[in-house]
């Protein structure tokens, strides 16, 4: 064998070959600890606008359908923005974010979820930072092909998004419940009608930096080779 050859390790987790064009072993831990962030959030750290950009610079390297480049970005840091978004996602998510805490017949893991989640409904209005990203164009349902082209062009935006958080010391996490309130929010915000809301991201230094990746079945039992359920 040689040395591109040998793999390493990283959280537990075998990676390789080493000599590859980026150093793995960082941009493994990267990829492997980038968590979802609700309680570890430094709500009274600012979040400089310019780190923002710089994130947002890099998400918009990300690939998009025929090239359309319809992401847009809406950063909101008015406070009393912020308290609305927060109430209009609890109205939405709170009941039952309550139920799902409380579900004994979830495992363990899931109920540590659910309980940072219904957590984050206290603290969301006083995230520094609230990020809205959105597709400039309402959303195609009409097939699975029109919603997945472009969902599949603002997805791996958004993620690069918060892998560049996560890079420069922030934190994040995916949210979607504020989007049964999404007309309400549209006009708070002056979004056109036009443009589909895609996700919520509260955004803040993290306190601490040392996230670990996360309990995951085996790959080999969820990885299909040539024919649905054939596994190697």
């Amino acid at each position: 064998m040689t040395g591109m050859e040998n793999p390493h390790q990283v959280g537990g987790i075998s990676v390789g070959p080493v000599g590859a064009p980026f150093d793995l072993s960082e941009t493994d831990r990267l990829l492997s600890t980038t968590r979802a962030v609700r309680q570890r959030l430094d709500l009274t750290r600012p979040v400089e606008p310019e780190v923002i950009l710089e994130c947002v610079r890099l998400a918009v390297q990300a690939p998009t359908g025929s090239n359309q480049q319809t992401w847009r970005w809406l950063v909101i840091t008015d406070a009393d923005k912020r308290a609305a978004i927060a109430n209009a996602y609890n109205v939405a998510g709170k009941a039952y974010l309550s139920m799902a805490a409380a579900d004994e017949n979830n495992d363990p893991q899931t109920r540590r979820v659910y309980e940072s989640a219904l957590g984050l409904t206290d603290t969301l209005a006083q995230v520094p930072v609230h990020v809205i990203p959105c597709i400039d164009a309402r959303l195609d349902l009409r097939s699975n092909m029109g919603a997945a082209s472009q969902y599949g062009s603002i997805i791996p935006a958004a993620w690069s998004f918060l892998l560049a958080l996560r890079a420069r010391g922030l934190g994040s996490v995916w949210t979607t419940l504020h989007l049964y309130q999404e007309a309400e929010v549209a006009k708070l915000l002056g979004i056109p009608e036009h443009v589909t809301q895609i996700a919520l991201f509260p955004v803040a230094y993290t306190i601490g930096t040392d996230f670990k990746p996360a309990t995951r079945p085996p790959v080999e039992s969820i990885t299909y080779w040539d024919v649905w359920g054939e596994t190697r």
